[in-house]
């Protein structure tokens, strides 16, 4: 078990049994923390008392195992996730591994083997379409059943809907980044959206235009939004900058293969070679396309950062 700033973090089956004292438990996916949850663990903390408040998450999306074809990219890492979830004021954030084996564990052995055995719950929170143990035959009614039993209670929390009405949810927030619509998708978050990544060497075409870029390894933690350009927050080492970021693959020179996420940090000259960044997105500015030269690309690079200026608030460029 980890030890973090607002509480702790137990990986995996082995690290339960947790010391008994009476706990308020909630279950799920927790997948990009979003309003929805984080009403979850409102509701979780409100009702504690005196009780230690816990989340039981996973490793994966169940789909990664149960139906690989089907699962979706996720939202967060389960780094981000997991200080998501404690920086909401969790005391214990428990990531199991979704395995095969922990897939067959039958309702009755994950409830002993987690909720009483493994936290000592004394009420679970969860949702009124909640399913676990192998295939999914739990449901509310068999988990209420176990906790008539075994000495817990269940209560059921309701959706978080947005103002038309439609239910807040990972697989709405994931449409919206598809789509570039980032400030639809931070709307569903409460946040703006992240990714984070090593920043590592790239062609240095950027520099060479008059806008040197911190270039993002491949695989950065949290989901991608569309190719384009957007206007963004760049932080490391706990300071925070405007950024006009591209993604996609710079057609205007048409050797790049592969998506890549460059950001140009504006006002301000950094060597982030081998940092870590974090890029928060607030606005999609324009699509990416093929210009006729570097020197149109730069052209319009300059208009993007007048627009993002806009857009961050921050003061025009200095004569």
């Amino acid at each position: 078990m980890s030890r973090s700033a607002q509480g702790h973090v137990a990986r995996g089956l082995d690290a339960l049994p947790q010391p008994t004292v009476p706990s308020i438990v909630t279950i799920g996916k927790f997948d990009g923390v979003h309003r929805g949850h984080r009403a979850v663990l409102d509701s979780l903390r409100d009702a504690a008392a005196d009780r230690r408040t816990v989340v039981v998450t996973f490793d994966r999306h169940p789909l990664a195992v149960l139906r690989p074809e089907s699962a979706p990219t996720p939202l967060l890492s389960v780094d981000q996730k997991t200080e998501a979830l404690l920086a909401a004021g969790v005391d214990l954030v428990v990531v199991l591994d979704f395995t095969p084996e922990f897939a067959a564990l039958s309702p009755e052995q994950f409830v002993q083997r987690v909720l009483v055995g493994g936290l000592g719950a004394t009420e679970v929170l969860v949702g009124a379409d909640f399913r676990y143990g192998a295939r999914g035959a739990g449901t509310v009614e068999t988990l209420r059943q176990a906790g008539e039993r075994d000495g817990f209670t269940v209560s059921l929390v309701d959706d978080v809907c947005e103002a038309d009405g439609r239910r807040v949810s990972s697989t709405g927030i994931r449409a919206a980044l598809e789509a570039g619509h980032v400030a639809e998708a931070a709307e569903a978050l409460g946040r703006a959206p992240r990714i984070r990544s090593l920043v590592v060497p790239g062609h240095q075409r950027g520099r060479d235009l008059g806008y040197p870029t911190a270039n993002l390894a491949p695989g950065a933690e949290g989901y991608i939004p569309a190719d384009g350009v957007y206007a963004c927050w760049l932080r490391v080492d706990g300071e925070r900058y405007g950024a006009a970021v591209s993604i996609g693959n710079n057609p205007t020179f048409g050797d790049v293969l592969e998506k890549t996420v460059e950001a140009h940090a504006i006002d301000v000259t950094l060597d982030l070679y081998g940092s870590i960044v974090e890029l928060e997105f607030v606005e999609y500015i324009r699509p990416m396309r093929k210009f006729e030269s570097g020197d149109a690309l730069a052209v319009q690079m300059g208009l993007d950062e007048l627009r993002i200026r806009e857009v961050l608030g921050l003061a025009a460029e200095p004569a």
